[in-house]
């Protein structure tokens, strides 16, 4: 059986009609009965389209009827491409092992191959059982810890699996608010729709939002009724249940491929309430409430409205109203509402946003990396130079490069050119005193290596250029395998 797609609907992905096979494990045959065992085993194991394809027709699909309700998925995430893939992006994404010891390197010793037939056959068997996550805590900046748990690698590949399959439909749910963990998007657009709500709309009022313990909070049963909303097939619903029930009573696991997908699911239905607002609440063509959301961190921007004096309350209050239906709580000493006309500021994507005055006289939003991230980064280079008594000088900067390039292109979208400068300095000092301490000298050498000796020849990075736009990837790029 076929079924003709329209277009996508507003603000998608245009999807030209394609015939798309009913995607369904166990189809019937034109009598009535089912079909025989081998043949739906066949269906299963013989894809008739490749994983790219499957993923931009479940896409089209969903997006041009908003209230389908997809079945016969189970089959596609056991199927063996669609498997091999969740491999290649779990072991991309490296990560140390689960509790049962597996690396990727005894994996591919004993073959891939075997080793994601066994996956399939569980899949296919309902007989897997995910291993139970290895807790590992990592240093929060705020002095306290965050618990990640690590998959072993099959559950890495299961939980990869489920989310080539789902991520698609909900994809075409998720609200243009919405920039956290989704695929063709990225933290510069979320800091370019807040400056937009500041500099272009003139909102004044920020409400910066903290959620408390938001991943290890979310509740598996409502979490499973937004999924439903969307998915009708028992099969992976089970799969995700059993999941999330291997990870705990509550929460879903940092660390594990499907959770930054779960995590954005809990949400869509606070991230639908406030996109209605924004429209319900235009004055004069021009919104005055703009919402954005990148994973937990939330920012609600408001303005001056005639009809609502007190927006900005009435926001507060129905957030804990609809965050409360999620029985998601907010962090009270965290969470505020600042006035940034009479000077305040508020933190968001690790920058601290203040509205200035430019030279041109006119109002801009600034954006400067947040102490607590410079001392983070400055510790993370004292670390590594702390390793480095027997390496040398290329050894060292081989170490360092990396730490420096992954803080400096995140924060290059911001106002960060002062505490570049800082950072630069700070780090050709140290690394010139390391290079004189190996032969056993004072000083940092100026005399003895110039700036083109430490950056060309040595190698040290030096682009700590400012970047005033973002790159936003085109449509064509939104659906890649390994998005």
């Amino acid at each position: 059986m076929k079924k003709k797609l329209g277009s996508a609907a507003d603000g998608g992905r245009a999807c030209k009609s394609v015939e798309v096979p009913v995607m369904g494990m166990e189809q019937r045959s034109p009598d009535g009965k089912e079909s025989s065992k081998r043949t739906r085993e066949r269906r299963v194991t013989t894809p008739t389209i490749s994983l790219q394809e499957l993923r931009r027709r479940i896409y089209c699909k969903a997006k041009s009827d908003n209230a389908h309700r997809f079945w016969g998925l189970y089959g596609h995430v056991a199927r063996m491409d669609v498997l091999w893939e969740a491999y290649r992006e779990a072991k991309a994404n490296g990560g140390a092992h689960g509790t049962d010891g597996q690396t990727f390197d005894k994996v591919e010793a004993m073959g891939v191959e075997g080793f994601l037939l066994k996956i399939r056959e569980e899949l296919l068997t309902q007989s897997y059982r995910p291993l139970k996550p290895r807790a590992m805590e990592i240093p929060k900046s705020d002095g306290g810890t965050r618990t990640l748990k690590i998959p072993a690698i099959r559950d890495r590949v299961v939980q990869g699996a489920v989310k080539l399959i789902l991520e698609p439909i909900f994809e075409a749910d998720f609200r243009e608010s919405v920039m956290g963990y989704r695929p063709g998007r990225n933290p510069e657009e979320a800091l370019e729709r807040v400056s937009k709500a500041v500099m272009k709309y003139g909102l004044k009022t920020i409400v910066d939002v903290d959620l408390k313990s938001y991943f290890d909070g979310i509740r598996h049963h409502r979490l499973l009724g937004q999924l439903a909303r969307r998915v009708s097939d028992g099969k992976v619903l089970w799969l995700i249940k059993r999941i999330l029930k291997g990870q705990g009573k509550a929460g879903v696991s940092q660390g594990s491929p499907l959770s930054p997908l779960l995590s954005n699911v809990y949400l869509m239905s606070v991230d639908e309430v406030f996109e209605k607002a924004e429209e319900t609440t235009r004055w004069n063509g021009s919104p005055r409430i703009i919402y954005t959301r990148y994973a937990d961190d939330i920012v609600i921007a408001v303005g001056y409205h005639p009809r609502w004096p007190g927006l900005a309350g009435h926001v507060v209050r129905r957030l804990k109203e609809e965050l409360g239906k999620m029985e998601v709580a907010l962090n009270s000493e965290k969470t505020k509402v600042v006035n940034l006309k009479d000077g305040g500021s508020f933190a968001f994507m690790g920058f601290d946003c203040r509205r200035i005055l430019t030279r041109k006289g006119k109002y801009c939003l600034w954006k400067t990396p947040r102490m607590r991230k410079r001392t983070l980064v400055l510790q993370a280079i004292r670390d590594i130079i702390r390793k480095a008594r027997r390496w040398t000088v290329r050894e060292l900067i081989q170490k360092l490069n990396p730490v420096i390039a992954g803080w400096v292109n995140y924060y290059r979208i911001g106002n960060a050119s002062t505490v570049f400068k800082y950072i630069r300095n700070h780090v050709e000092l140290r690394v010139r005193r390391f290079a004189m301490r190996r032969r056993q000298r004072h000083g940092f050498g100026w005399k003895k290596w110039s700036k083109r000796v430490v950056y060309g020849e040595w190698g040290l990075f030096s682009d700590y250029k400012i970047r005033t736009s973002y790159y936003k990837p085109s449509e064509s790029e939104f659906w890649p395998i390994g998005a």
